[in-house]
């Protein structure tokens, strides 16, 4: 072989081993790959995860359909205890405080706390 020759050979060499010399000294290194968009957080993956959606959906709903109930039965209550703290006070005088009248005041004050807090829902 001639030194032209040689020299061809040598570089056509070099040339086509140099990608693999490349991937054997930065193994460590990866290309990042593009994420998928069928895949992203607003695509569910199998029935198992829609059914799971499902049922968190439906526990929800109850539970709000049951925080609604008692938000309802409550202020209902609360309006039975102010109408009767009312005619508490109708009955009384400037000189007479009834303790009936300080147990009703609290007993709304409790209950209109837990209304607040149940309208607020779930934190």
């Amino acid at each position: 072989m001639t030194f032209p020759n040689r020299l061809v050979s040598c570089v056509l060499t070099l040339i086509l081993s140099a990608p693999v010399l490349a991937q054997s000294q930065f193994p460590s290194q990866q290309i990042p790959s593009i994420p998928d968009a069928s895949q992203g957080p607003g695509r569910r993956q199998s029935t198992a995860d829609r059914t799971m959606d499902d049922l968190i959906k439906d526990n929800e709903r109850k539970l709000n359909k049951k925080r609604q109930q008692d938000l309802k039965r409550d202020t209902d209550k609360l309006l039975d205890l102010a109408t009767e703290l009312k005619k508490y006070v109708d009955k009384s005088n400037e000189n007479v405080l009834s303790l009936d009248v300080l147990r009703k005041c609290e007993e709304i004050e409790k209950l209109a706390k837990s209304v607040k807090d149940k309208m607020k829902g779930p934190q």
